[in-house]
């Protein structure tokens, strides 16, 4: 594949993974997609913001206020996350992971994990090394192009 064609061939591959979740239905499928993303958003906003608000998933995940508002509402009428009002600014909710939210999570987690190893189950140590190591390096240039 040609340098040209990658940016392509990425784009489709996180589109078909993202609508993937072993085991379950199209319908319900769906649903837990929504409530990884949310549990996942809500997650990596923690280890900066004690108590992420609402505009911090909007951000995170590229959303308006009212669609994150919904995302998170879901995943809080499934148990996997606590909405409160802000003790600082009672206009703002925040969103904190709740027991379950932390077992969909380490789920979740597990499930990409397998998923990796079997696409990868016929690359040597050092590809999947590699090719790791090049995901951490997209990742991070990925966050830092997006706060500017």
């Amino acid at each position: 594949m040609s340098e040209a064609g990658a940016g392509q061939a990425l784009f489709s591959f996180v589109r078909h993974w993202s609508r993937r979740w072993d085991g379950i239905g199209a319908e319900e499928r769906a649903a837990r997609g929504r409530d990884v993303l949310a549990v996942e958003a809500v997650h990596a906003l923690m280890q900066d913001h004690d108590h992420p608000a609402v505009n911090d998933v909007a951000r995170e995940l590229g959303l308006d206020q009212s669609n994150a508002s919904r995302l998170l509402s879901h995943a809080a009428d499934a148990g996997y996350l606590t909405l409160n009002v802000s003790p600082s600014d009672r206009r703002r909710r925040t969103a904190a992971l709740t027991a379950a939210g932390h077992q969909l999570l380490a789920a979740a987690h597990a499930w990409q994990d397998e998923v990796y190893r079997s696409l990868t189950a016929e690359w040597t140590n050092v590809e999947r090394t590699a090719f790791a190591q090049a995901m951490s390096r997209l990742v991070a240039t990925s966050t830092r192009l997006d706060q500017h």
